[in-house]
């Protein structure tokens, strides 16, 4: 009888799964790690946009006029494109000027829950599809979520 030397088909088949499966796993864990860094930015981009508008509107003593163009063109914000959702950002004054609020919209419902739980500091209040959060906060399943954060003085 002769000896065969080798891999069977059902060995390599075995190699191969396991394969794809490290590889599925390898993916994922890429995945969320560049979401949770998106995020991050966008946290770290929303208290520098606050920063600077705290600055540059402070000094008036009321955000009437506050806007993303108006940011744009005083140097305070890079450009209109939001690091999260499908739309830009958008800026604007609330309570009669005495405050302004700094939206994203178009969020998925991954990224509504992550800023619903993990609230800036530096926000006075954060609002989800309008509301104020709380325990029963529930972010839409959609891509069709609205964060604001607002800052009031």
């Amino acid at each position: 009888m002769k000896q065969e030397s080798g891999r069977s088909l059902i060995e390599i088949i075995g190699v191969l799964a396991i394969a794809g499966v490290m590889s599925a796993s390898a993916i994922s864990i890429y995945n969320v790690i560049r979401n949770n860094q998106a995020r991050k930015i966008a946290s770290m981009e929303m208290e520098e946009i606050a920063k600077n508008a705290k600055i540059l509107m402070g000094v008036r003593g009321n955000y009437n006029g506050i806007s993303v163009d108006y940011l744009i063109s005083a140097g305070a914000l890079k450009n209109n494109q939001a690091p999260l959702g499908e739309s830009n950002w958008s800026v604007e004054a609330i309570n009669n000027g005495t405050g302004f609020s700094i939206n994203l919209t178009g969020l998925s419902s991954d990224e509504c829950q992550y800023f619903a739980t993990a609230a800036p500091k530096w926000a006075t209040k954060v609002l989800i599809n309008g509301f104020a959060t709380d325990i029963n906060t529930s972010c839409f399943s959609t891509k069709t979520n609205k964060v604001s954060f607002t800052i009031e003085e």
